[in-house]
């Protein structure tokens, strides 16, 4: 498997069957100059501009679907939304976290304090943002062309006594991005390896990327959903 996408079709596997979604943009070519990141390489400060980002080590922001509100560390309260703009991702299947095996979408966004951040979604926060993509395909557009507003929603599950409240995280289109914007991101994204160390494992099964870079000690060993 290459490092990351190499051509501008990306593949995406979803329940046994294969959908073609537009990806555009360049990818990296690990031999033009770049050292391929170990696991246990030295943290890299990457600047470019002002982004600031280091390398495997993304600003983390997590979506707590108990508590239907988003955060950055676990700690730091952000609200019940939030507007980004995807500049990498990968739809993938793994055991991470300790959190059992399950299927995930790992979003990689600059913030409103210019700094390279993740975020995880799972089960129906995951099969909402899969199916707007694949919405958007047939747009000519891709998640990295557009600011998305989250939002937490509340649902009920009456299935079990006492009833159990609980959130998903839903998704729409709150603008087109301007073709500049789209390559100035896409030109940034390009010159990064964008992964977020501690979600890696040798045990994924990668169903989508985009601008995603999978460093060596892992790229013979993740699968591919069949």
């Amino acid at each position: 498997m290459n490092n990351k996408a190499k051509s501008e079709k990306e593949q995406m596997v979803t329940d046994g069957q294969e959908t073609n979604l537009e990806a555009t943009g360049q990818a990296i070519d690990p031999s033009q100059g770049q050292t391929v990141a170990s696991s246990e390489q030295a943290i890299t400060a990457v600047s470019r501009e002002d982004i600031r980002y280091l390398e495997g080590r993304p600003k983390q922001y997590r979506a707590d679907a108990k508590a239907g509100q988003f955060t950055i560390h676990g700690t730091d309260p952000v609200g019940d939304t939030l507007r980004f703009t995807p500049i990498a991702w990968r739809f993938f299947e793994d055991d991470i976290l300790q959190l059992g095996h399950k299927k995930w979408v790992e979003l990689f966004f600059i913030d409103d304090k210019n700094c390279l951040s993740a975020i995880l979604f799972h089960g129906y926060s995951r099969e909402a943002l899969e199916k707007l993509a694949q919405d958007l395909f047939y747009e000519d557009v891709t998640l990295s062309g557009v600011v998305l507003l989250a939002r937490f929603i509340q649902k009920k599950n009456e299935k079990i006594k006492p009833a159990a409240t609980y959130h998903i995280a839903s998704f729409e289109i709150e603008e087109l991005l301007s073709e500049d914007h789209r390559r100035e991101l896409e030109r940034y994204a390009g010159r990064q390896k964008i992964y977020r160390l501690e979600t890696l494992s040798e045990t994924c099964q990668l169903q989508a990327f985009y601008n995603y870079y999978l460093p060596e000690d892992f790229s013979s060993t993740a699968g591919q959903v069949a």
